[in-house]
């Protein structure tokens, strides 16, 4: 049988073409391959252009607002690790404030006692441990007032070198940590001796 097969073909000759049938013509409902690989309606690049920078446009403000969230997240994440250190340092200060009350009602036959020395020494260590966490004490007596740090109780006429404006007495001891305040001074204010009168 395969010898048939052979035969018919060797027949036809070498010279032989395929059917008709064999070989797609364009007809009714097919596109020829040309037209396929053509590109569509001439706007379909603008479109999908137009379509891409839309996309763009969106990340871009996704990502935008992805860094502002995140911003904002580590902004208010260091304010509240600033403002619990400073809770907990205006409490060590109040600490030390009672210290140094219980210092100063001391007489002196108490300050040889080793209790009193206990105290002190007590108080010492807070202030070396404020000093570790850059918080100092405020000027004031001879300081010229100023609002960010002093708290004005009232005003006094100048004492002998004291200048009108200046600070005259310290009521309470005032803390800043850095440029912050933690706590502002009680101080009493000098005034022209001419205001008073």
């Amino acid at each position: 049988m395969i010898d048939d097969v052979r035969e018919a073909f060797a027949g036809e000759g070498a010279d032989a073409t395929p059917p008709a049938a064999a070989t797609p013509e364009p007809g009714a409902g097919e596109v020829p391959f040309a037209e396929a690989a053509a590109p569509g309606p001439a706007d379909a690049p603008a479109a999908a252009t137009a379509e891409a920078a839309e996309y763009k446009d969106r990340w871009l403000r996704s990502e935008a607002e992805m860094q502002n969230v995140r911003r904002r997240a580590q902004r208010d994440r260091d304010e509240a690790i600033a403002a619990t250190e400073a809770r907990f340092l205006l409490d060590l200060v109040e600490l030390l404030d009672d210290l140094e009350r219980a210092l100063a009602a001391m007489t002196a036959e108490q300050r040889d006692a080793a209790w009193a020395q206990g105290v002190a020494l007590t108080a010492q260590r807070m202030r070396d441990a404020l000093a570790r966490w850059n918080v100092v004490a405020v000027e004031t007596v001879g300081r010229p007032f100023d609002p960010n740090v002093h708290e004005a109780l009232l005003e006094i006429e100048a004492p002998d070198g004291i200048a009108p404006g200046h600070v005259a007495q310290e009521a309470l001891k005032g803390y800043r940590r850095g440029e912050r305040t933690l706590r502002a001074a009680r101080v009493v204010v000098a005034k022209s001796r001419a205001a008073g009168g």
